[in-house]
């Protein structure tokens, strides 16, 4: 028999930890820079793009859980890729939402550029903000000390003057990046004259926002529009790594815009890593694929050996991991056939 007193030291007792899906999720980050990898440098951004798609999904389905892909490739009849409401997992607990990029950065994987990732987020089932028909969204993020300065209305130039006063720095000591897209050439110009700096980059924000909010970078604010995908898999992110982001729709045109608002989006809405993910128990893991600020890529040892390096984290505990891994191809093309190569 429980006594009352029983019951009540048992509920302020510290819950018993659970399952870290995190730590089974950087296997499918790895398996699929191991397979992207060999596709480095070789001009053809859709075989690797598939290589990397057919190896997450060969090791999600092992994984303990039951999940709906939210952020995917876009429609089954539309995508032969992990599709937005595909099933995900063995089906057993827990229900989760998943958002996917088996490769970010196909086109830096095909020419051999920096900071190609595959990257997984999940959270509980029904917390990820799902963009509709809209592909792109503005956004901003930053680290925890410059939270409060983001503002999507507010002139560029007069946010970057008071990250510069809170900086303690002059101007031009402020770093933004920035997809390289002719859509920003007047925030390009706005920035230059109020004397900041710039590093551009040419895909890969879910890099880049890690960047943003990573201590002690040379970064100091993401900017611009892009994918509401990787706006969704960066706000997983940030909730587990700290920091700040915000985000609102930006349709590409009237007929995505009318699309938006028939469906009950508010184009106005400003979004926050809160409301991109909701839930409380995020995990996140990331695998680089060709070498970047965040993360080193596959690295070949001789015939028969690789090394990843990977990001694992958890919103819940705060943790955050960096994992470097070896492995041999050899025997995982025993387990798998040709699909690590």
């Amino acid at each position: 028999m429980v006594t009352g007193q029983e019951s009540a030291e048992q509920a302020a007792a510290p819950s018993k930890p659970d399952r870290n899906l995190a730590l089974e999720l950087v296997r499918v980050t790895e398996a699929a820079a191991l397979a992207a990898a060999r596709w480095i440098g070789m001009g053809q951004k859709e075989s690797a793009d598939q290589a990397a798609v057919d190896a997450m999904r060969h090791v999600l389905h092992s994984v303990r859980m039951d999940g709906v892909v939210v952020i995917g490739e876009g429609e089954k009849d539309e995508a032969p890729m992990l599709y937005n409401g595909e099933r995900i997992g063995d089906g057993s607990p827990p229900q989760v939402d998943i958002a996917v990029d088996p490769l970010e950065g196909t086109t830096l994987t095909a020419k051999g550029y920096p900071s190609a990732l595959s990257v997984i987020a999940l959270s509980e089932r029904g917390t990820m903000f799902d963009p509709g028909p809209c592909v792109y969204m503005e956004k901003m993020a930053a680290r925890e000390e410059f939270a409060d300065l983001l503002d999507l209305d507010r002139p560029l130039r007069e946010t970057l003057a008071l990250f510069a006063r809170r900086k303690g720095t002059d101007i031009r000591d402020v770093m933004v990046v920035m997809l390289e897209r002719s859509r920003h050439d007047e925030a390009v110009k706005e920035v230059r004259e109020a004397g900041a700096r710039i590093r551009f980059i040419t895909d890969g924000d879910v890099s880049a926002a890690l960047l943003a909010v990573t201590e002690r970078s040379p970064v100091d604010l993401l900017w611009g529009i892009g994918g509401t995908p990787e706006g969704v898999i960066s706000a997983a992110a940030i909730k587990c790594i700290g920091g700040a982001m915000i985000g609102r729709l930006w349709p590409r045109d009237d007929r995505e815009r009318q699309a938006a608002i028939e469906r009950g989006y508010d184009l106005a809405e400003v979004l926050d890593q809160d409301r991109l993910v909701a839930g409380n128990d995020v995990f996140f893991a990331a695998t680089g694929v060709t070498d970047g600020d965040v993360l080193q890529g596959v690295r070949y040892e001789g015939a028969r050996g690789a090394t990843t390096e990977s990001l694992v984290m958890r919103s819940r505990s705060g943790t955050v991991r960096r994992i470097s891994a070896r492995h041999d191809r050899a025997k995982l093309r025993d387990i798998t056939g040709e699909r690590f190569g």
